[in-house]
Protein backbone atom coordinates (compact mmCIF):
# COMPACT_ATOMS: atom_id res chain seq x y z
CA UNK A 1 0.00 0.00 0.00
CA UNK A 2 2.80 2.42 0.83
CA UNK A 3 4.48 1.69 -2.50
CA UNK A 4 1.30 2.68 -4.34
CA UNK A 5 0.85 5.89 -2.32
CA UNK A 6 4.33 7.27 -2.94
CA UNK A 7 3.86 7.95 -6.67
CA UNK A 8 0.44 9.46 -5.89
CA UNK A 9 1.99 11.80 -3.31
CA UNK A 10 4.68 12.82 -5.77
CA UNK A 11 2.04 13.44 -8.45
CA UNK A 12 -0.02 15.53 -6.03
CA UNK A 13 3.04 17.59 -5.04
CA UNK A 14 3.92 18.18 -8.70
CA UNK A 15 0.34 19.26 -9.36
CA UNK A 16 0.46 21.73 -6.48
CA UNK A 17 3.75 23.20 -7.72
CA UNK A 18 2.27 23.54 -11.21
CA UNK A 19 -0.88 25.14 -9.77
CA UNK A 20 1.14 27.67 -7.76
CA UNK A 21 3.19 28.49 -10.84
CA UNK A 22 0.08 28.89 -12.96
CA UNK A 23 -1.49 31.23 -10.36
CA UNK A 24 1.60 33.40 -10.08
CA UNK A 25 1.16 36.90 -11.47
CA UNK A 26 3.30 39.97 -12.03
CA UNK A 27 2.51 43.32 -10.40
CA UNK A 28 3.74 46.68 -11.73
CA UNK A 29 4.57 48.98 -8.81
CA UNK A 30 5.41 52.70 -8.72
CA UNK A 31 7.68 53.16 -5.69
CA UNK A 32 8.72 56.44 -4.07
CA UNK A 33 12.49 56.74 -4.42
CA UNK A 34 13.10 56.79 -0.64
CA UNK A 35 11.63 53.29 -0.37
CA UNK A 36 13.97 51.70 -2.93
CA UNK A 37 16.09 49.61 -0.55
CA UNK A 38 13.19 48.36 1.62
CA UNK A 39 11.00 47.31 -1.33
CA UNK A 40 13.93 45.47 -2.94
CA UNK A 41 14.37 43.50 0.27
CA UNK A 42 10.62 42.96 0.65
CA UNK A 43 10.32 41.83 -2.99
CA UNK A 44 12.59 38.84 -2.39
CA UNK A 45 10.44 37.57 0.49
CA UNK A 46 7.20 38.44 -1.30
CA UNK A 47 8.16 36.46 -4.39
CA UNK A 48 9.41 33.52 -2.31
CA UNK A 49 6.32 33.46 -0.05
CA UNK A 50 3.58 34.13 -2.64
CA UNK A 51 5.04 33.15 -6.01
CA UNK A 52 4.06 36.53 -7.44
CA UNK A 53 6.67 38.76 -9.10
CA UNK A 54 7.10 42.44 -8.21
CA UNK A 55 8.29 44.78 -10.98
CA UNK A 56 9.19 48.21 -9.57
CA UNK A 57 9.87 51.65 -10.98
CA UNK A 58 11.41 54.29 -8.70
CA UNK A 59 10.94 58.05 -8.74
CA UNK A 60 9.38 61.17 -7.25
CA UNK A 61 5.80 60.94 -6.03
CA UNK A 62 4.67 64.02 -7.96
CA UNK A 63 6.12 62.66 -11.18
CA UNK A 64 4.38 59.32 -10.65
CA UNK A 65 1.08 61.13 -10.13
CA UNK A 66 1.42 62.77 -13.55
CA UNK A 67 2.35 59.44 -15.16
CA UNK A 68 -0.62 57.65 -13.55
CA UNK A 69 -2.99 60.37 -14.79
CA UNK A 70 -1.50 59.92 -18.27
CA UNK A 71 -2.22 56.19 -18.31
CA UNK A 72 1.00 54.61 -17.04
CA UNK A 73 0.54 50.84 -16.48
CA UNK A 74 1.14 50.88 -12.72
CA UNK A 75 -1.10 48.68 -10.59
CA UNK A 76 0.13 49.57 -7.09
CA UNK A 77 1.50 52.94 -5.95
CA UNK A 78 3.73 53.32 -2.89
CA UNK A 79 3.85 57.09 -2.45
CA UNK A 80 6.13 59.22 -0.28
CA UNK A 81 3.16 61.14 1.13
CA UNK A 82 -0.52 60.66 1.94
CA UNK A 83 -1.90 63.64 0.02
CA UNK A 84 -1.16 62.26 -3.46
CA UNK A 85 -2.92 58.91 -2.83
CA UNK A 86 -5.82 60.85 -1.26
CA UNK A 87 -6.04 62.96 -4.41
CA UNK A 88 -6.07 59.85 -6.60
CA UNK A 89 -8.76 58.40 -4.36
CA UNK A 90 -10.91 61.54 -4.74
CA UNK A 91 -10.41 61.30 -8.51
CA UNK A 92 -11.58 57.66 -8.45
CA UNK A 93 -8.24 56.37 -9.77
CA UNK A 94 -7.84 53.70 -7.08
CA UNK A 95 -9.62 50.58 -5.86
CA UNK A 96 -11.98 51.78 -3.08
CA UNK A 97 -10.77 50.94 0.42
CA UNK A 98 -7.23 50.06 -0.68
CA UNK A 99 -5.43 53.14 0.68
CA UNK A 100 -3.40 52.72 3.88
CA UNK A 101 -0.23 54.08 5.51
CA UNK A 102 2.60 51.59 4.98
CA UNK A 103 5.37 53.70 6.57
CA UNK A 104 6.11 57.03 8.26
CA UNK A 105 9.34 58.44 6.92
CA UNK A 106 12.23 60.06 8.77
CA UNK A 107 14.35 62.89 7.38
CA UNK A 108 18.12 63.03 7.96
CA UNK A 109 20.85 65.57 7.29
CA UNK A 110 23.77 63.52 5.98
CA UNK A 111 27.34 63.89 4.79
CA UNK A 112 29.51 61.19 3.26
CA UNK A 113 32.32 62.56 5.43
CA UNK A 114 32.62 61.01 8.91
CA UNK A 115 32.32 63.63 11.65
CA UNK A 116 31.13 66.39 9.31
CA UNK A 117 27.49 66.48 10.49
CA UNK A 118 27.03 66.72 14.26
CA UNK A 119 24.25 64.92 16.14
CA UNK A 120 22.31 68.19 16.67
CA UNK A 121 22.57 69.52 13.13
CA UNK A 122 24.47 72.64 14.20
CA UNK A 123 26.56 72.36 11.01
CA UNK A 124 23.64 74.06 9.26
CA UNK A 125 23.78 77.13 11.50
CA UNK A 126 27.54 77.46 11.01
CA UNK A 127 26.84 77.71 7.27
CA UNK A 128 30.46 76.92 6.34
CA UNK A 129 29.51 74.55 3.50
CA UNK A 130 29.27 75.41 -0.21
CA UNK A 131 26.44 73.11 -1.29
CA UNK A 132 23.37 71.68 0.45
CA UNK A 133 21.47 68.98 -1.43
CA UNK A 134 17.69 68.57 -1.22
CA UNK A 135 15.06 66.85 -3.36
CA UNK A 136 12.68 68.96 -5.43
CA UNK A 137 10.12 70.18 -2.86
CA UNK A 138 7.41 70.47 -5.53
CA UNK A 139 7.44 66.77 -6.39
CA UNK A 140 9.27 65.02 -3.53
CA UNK A 141 7.79 65.07 0.01
CA UNK A 142 11.24 64.68 1.59
CA UNK A 143 12.32 67.80 -0.28
CA UNK A 144 9.30 69.67 1.06
CA UNK A 145 10.15 68.49 4.58
CA UNK A 146 13.72 69.77 4.11
CA UNK A 147 12.45 73.25 3.25
CA UNK A 148 10.22 73.17 6.34
CA UNK A 149 13.25 72.38 8.51
CA UNK A 150 15.21 75.28 7.01
CA UNK A 151 12.23 77.58 7.63
CA UNK A 152 11.99 76.38 11.21
CA UNK A 153 15.69 77.10 11.75
CA UNK A 154 15.32 80.50 9.98
CA UNK A 155 17.99 79.46 7.49
CA UNK A 156 16.01 79.66 4.25
CA UNK A 157 17.57 82.94 3.09
CA UNK A 158 21.06 82.09 4.34
CA UNK A 159 21.17 78.81 2.39
CA UNK A 160 19.26 79.88 -0.74
CA UNK A 161 22.36 80.25 -2.92
CA UNK A 162 23.81 76.95 -1.74
CA UNK A 163 20.91 74.63 -2.54
CA UNK A 164 21.57 71.84 -5.04
CA UNK A 165 18.21 70.37 -6.02
CA UNK A 166 17.75 66.77 -7.11
CA UNK A 167 14.77 65.57 -9.12
CA UNK A 168 14.00 63.10 -6.36
CA UNK A 169 15.47 61.89 -3.09
CA UNK A 170 17.76 59.40 -4.88
CA UNK A 171 19.42 62.18 -6.84
CA UNK A 172 19.66 64.33 -3.70
CA UNK A 173 21.47 61.44 -2.02
CA UNK A 174 23.77 60.97 -5.02
CA UNK A 175 24.87 64.62 -4.94
CA UNK A 176 26.15 64.03 -1.40
CA UNK A 177 27.57 60.54 -1.91
CA UNK A 178 29.61 61.70 -4.92
CA UNK A 179 30.94 64.80 -3.15
CA UNK A 180 29.08 67.32 -5.32
CA UNK A 181 27.51 68.59 -2.10
CA UNK A 182 29.15 68.45 1.32
CA UNK A 183 25.85 67.55 2.96
CA UNK A 184 22.19 67.17 2.18
CA UNK A 185 18.74 66.21 3.40
CA UNK A 186 18.01 62.56 2.59
CA UNK A 187 15.62 59.85 3.69
CA UNK A 188 16.98 58.07 6.75
CA UNK A 189 16.25 54.78 4.97
CA UNK A 190 18.98 55.58 2.42
CA UNK A 191 21.74 55.61 5.03
CA UNK A 192 20.36 53.49 7.87
CA UNK A 193 20.07 49.75 8.46
CA UNK A 194 19.51 47.63 11.55
CA UNK A 195 19.68 50.47 14.05
CA UNK A 196 22.62 52.51 12.80
CA UNK A 197 23.84 54.92 10.13
CA UNK A 198 25.90 52.86 7.70
CA UNK A 199 28.42 55.47 6.56
CA UNK A 200 29.45 59.12 6.90
CA UNK A 201 27.80 61.28 9.56
CA UNK A 202 24.20 62.31 10.12
CA UNK A 203 21.66 64.26 12.13
CA UNK A 204 18.33 62.45 12.41
CA UNK A 205 15.89 65.34 12.15
CA UNK A 206 13.23 65.40 14.91
CA UNK A 207 9.77 64.72 13.51
CA UNK A 208 8.50 67.90 15.19
CA UNK A 209 10.52 70.05 12.75
CA UNK A 210 8.41 69.22 9.70
CA UNK A 211 5.01 67.87 8.75
CA UNK A 212 4.71 64.10 9.19
CA UNK A 213 5.89 62.13 6.16
CA UNK A 214 3.03 59.64 6.05
CA UNK A 215 3.57 57.31 3.13
CA UNK A 216 0.41 55.75 1.74
CA UNK A 217 -0.05 52.81 -0.60
CA UNK A 218 -2.97 52.22 -2.96
CA UNK A 219 -4.11 49.69 -5.51
CA UNK A 220 -4.69 51.63 -8.72
CA UNK A 221 -7.61 50.82 -11.00
CA UNK A 222 -5.30 49.00 -13.42
CA UNK A 223 -4.55 46.49 -10.63
CA UNK A 224 -8.16 45.82 -9.69
CA UNK A 225 -8.31 42.36 -11.28
CA UNK A 226 -4.71 41.37 -10.56
CA UNK A 227 -4.42 39.02 -7.56
CA UNK A 228 -0.73 39.93 -7.22
CA UNK A 229 -1.68 43.57 -6.54
CA UNK A 230 -3.90 42.62 -3.62
CA UNK A 231 -1.35 40.06 -2.43
CA UNK A 232 1.36 42.75 -2.31
CA UNK A 233 -0.79 45.21 -0.35
CA UNK A 234 -1.74 42.43 2.09
CA UNK A 235 1.93 41.47 2.40
CA UNK A 236 2.94 45.05 3.20
CA UNK A 237 0.45 45.01 6.08
CA UNK A 238 1.96 41.82 7.49
CA UNK A 239 4.51 41.35 10.30
CA UNK A 240 7.43 40.23 8.10
CA UNK A 241 7.27 43.36 5.93
CA UNK A 242 6.70 45.58 8.98
CA UNK A 243 9.86 44.32 10.66
CA UNK A 244 11.87 44.94 7.50
CA UNK A 245 10.43 48.45 7.06
CA UNK A 246 11.32 49.36 10.65
CA UNK A 247 14.86 48.10 10.16
CA UNK A 248 15.36 50.94 7.65
CA UNK A 249 14.38 53.62 10.17
CA UNK A 250 10.70 54.04 9.34
CA UNK A 251 7.84 54.09 11.81
CA UNK A 252 4.75 52.01 11.10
Amino acid sequence: MRIRLLPLAATTLASLIHLNSACAEEVQVAVAANFTAPIQAIAKDFEKDTGHKLVAAYGATGQFYAQIKNGAPFEVFLAADDSTPMKLEAEKEIVPGSRFTYAIGTLALWSAKPGYVDAAGDVLKKNAFQHLSIANPKTAPYGLAATQVLDKLKLTEATKGKIVEGQNITQAFQFVSTGNAELGFVALSQIYKDGKVQSGSAWIVPASMHEPIRQDAVILNKGKENPAAKALVDYLRGPKAAALIKSYGYEI
